[in-house]
């Protein structure tokens, strides 16, 4: 079954993960502890077990009627311990208790950080804004006080299960490599343990535990589980389309289209801007040409993202074009961005039961698209970065569409990316 379950020892944590899977597109609802589970078509349900500072005793007895409330309904695929970002609570016993549910081959992937929260583990230790967690405030806790940074330490200290720690060189390393280790530390642990800096770090882990055969239990505060549930379940969007159309030629557009490709294995769709930089009919040729591949690719494909950009192109001589067809370069410029232009609206409106929002990148683009769609406006709802901003197509053809304008040099590598998530957990609703 492709659902997901996790179990968390708290609302707030519950909440956190679930908008983390939210955000990978996962229907996801919170279920207050002592509330019954509905089957109300969540593929995701994140189960408040109100354990933190419960009894040993009592935390294991939560975990057990949860997980039987979440086989009651159907659920079940993956499962998540949803563990604090400090490492409060009943870990041990909570994971223990899960690891029997999942069988004698499951094994716990632990991977305690949080690096959007300023958690990040290294050597073993858990660092909190830098800081051993040891010398934070959480180490005071009147309940439970923690006397060490060491993961496996605290985890070692509420349970008897064999633990290994998998260190940042071999998470940075060969994936191959990895594998292998895993593979071979769960011949004699139940437990592993991953050192993570970055975002990058957790993407690495859950694209290597995706392919483990064992049962896996994500133990973690949330951003492992959301990675790996989206690429353990290779998550498909049915007959929710976004369309991308970017016509910024810099190099940061590059790194940008880079990230984002390697991240969710969409492929471009290549314009070639030296076709559309003309008045003869190898404009029309070629827009035609690039509807046509779309269409095709709109089958089998969540996202189409169509460009001029291409890695090791030459820039147009525009001077020289006008020159030959008695134009301006100006002229020139703008039969680009109107290609563009056309081939968006013609997709976006051949296919506009499907498609849930588009993303423009470039200002020449967006007025392009916006002119030829016959737009009144847009309007605006948020910033999602600096110079990125969130709205909707107000009149026009494409009258209510969700859309997320950004400027060529706008953002780092992970600018698109980001982008596109927050969109797509934006527009659930949208009709």
């Amino acid at each position: 079954m492709n659902n997901i379950v996790v179990l968390c020892d708290d609302l707030t944590g519950a909440n956190a993960t679930g908008v983390k899977l939210n955000k990978k597109g996962f229907k996801t609802a919170t279920i207050i502890h002592g509330l019954p589970v509905l089957d109300a078509g969540y593929q995701a349900i994140c189960l408040d077990t109100d354990s933190r500072y419960a009894s040993k005793d009592l935390a294991r007895s939560r975990v057990k009627a949860a997980l039987e409330k979440s086989e009651r309904v159907g659920q079940g695929g993956i499962y998540s311990k949803r563990i604090d970002s400090t490492l409060r609570g009943n870990i041990g016993t909570e994971m223990e208790t899960m690891l029997e549910f999942l069988g004698e081959d499951a094994v716990a992937v632990v991977v305690s950080s949080f690096p959007d929260s300023a958690r990040t583990t290294i050597g073993g230790f858990l660092l909190v804004d830098n800081i051993p967690l040891q010398q934070t405030d959480v180490a005071a806790d009147p309940v439970k006080p923690l006397t060490t940074s060491k993961v496996e330490e605290i985890i070692r200290c509420q349970t008897s299960l064999p633990i290994t720690s998998v260190g940042l060189d071999m998470v940075m390393g060969d994936p191959a490599a990895l594998k292998k280790k895993i593979d071979d530390v769960k011949q004699h642990s139940k437990v592993i343990c991953f050192d993570a800096v970055t975002d990058e770090h957790i993407e690495s882990i859950a694209e290597v535990v995706k392919d483990i055969d064992s049962p896996i239990l994500a133990v973690d505060p949330g951003p492992f589980t959301a990675a790996y549930a989206s690429k353990k379940l290779n998550h498909v969007r049915t007959n929710e389309k976004y369309l991308i159309t970017i016509g910024s030629a810099t190099s940061q557009t590059g790194l940008q289209i880079d990230y984002f490709t390697q991240k969710t294995n969409v492929k471009p769709i290549h314009v070639d801007p030296a076709r559309l930089a003309t008045f003869s009919e190898t404009w029309d040729q070629e827009v035609n040409r690039i509807v046509d591949i779309a269409g095709e690719r709109i089958r089998d494909s969540d996202i189409l993202l169509v460009t001029t950009y291409h890695p090791g192109q030459k820039m147009l001589n525009l001077s020289q074009i006008a020159e030959e067809e008695g134009t301006t370069e100006e002229g020139l410029a703008k039969r680009i961005t109107d290609g563009l232009g056309v081939i968006s609206r013609r997709l976006l409106q051949s296919h506009s039961e499907s498609f849930k929002g588009c993303y423009l990148s470039g200002g020449d683009v967006t007025a392009s698209v916006a002119s030829i769609t016959r737009a009144h406006g847009i309007a605006l709802k948020d910033e999602i970065l600096p110079l990125a901003a969130y709205g909707n197509f107000t009149g026009g053809y494409l009258d209510g569409l969700p859309i997320v304008t950004k400027g060529g040099m706008i953002g780092d590598k992970k600018a698109l990316y980001t982008c596109m998530n927050y969109m797509i957990s934006s527009t659930k609703n949208y009709n």
